[in-house]
């Protein structure tokens, strides 16, 4: 029983922090350009460790060559990590976004799922990558 109040709590204040900060910065927004869940998937696995000014350089042409989840899994892993070398930690994060592609590939047909649960379980995705993907593509607060 204690848990269950616990957890209303939290949420109870997490409600409240999430309504002052709108109210403080009502314009706020992802700064990485993307046109879609698949590309800030990717976009914000890029920006570990690396800025978003320098991540939205290479996304320019990354996009412009890589439209859909199939074309990140097929493409040969040392051809993934020339294209996004720039970011810095080019060979993990070329591994990461290849893992996930596949795992996109086999279990959502293509597509970026939509709840904490399932993002959190994509390599290179962790709580902070899935908030903002949930935030801007989903509308989940």
């Amino acid at each position: 029983m204690g848990e269950k109040v616990t957890a209303a709590r939290e949420t109870k204040r997490a409600e409240k922090v999430y309504a002052r900060l709108l109210e403080k910065y009502p314009e706020a927004t992802v700064t990485l350009d993307f046109k879609n869940p698949l590309q800030l998937l990717v976009a914000t696995i890029l920006a570990a460790q690396c800025t978003d000014a320098r991540v939205n350089v290479v996304t320019k042409d990354l996009f412009k060559r890589y439209k859909k989840a199939a074309d990140y899994a097929w493409v040969p892993r040392d051809q993934l990590a020339k294209d996004i070398k720039q970011c810095g930690f080019y060979n993990q994060k070329a591994a990461s976004i290849q893992k996930t592609a596949e795992i996109l590939l086999r279990d959502y047909g293509g597509k970026v799922p939509g709840t904490m649960e399932e993002l959190v379980k994509l390599p290179g995705v962790g709580r902070k990558t899935a908030n903002v993907i949930l935030g801007a593509c989903f509308d989940t607060p």
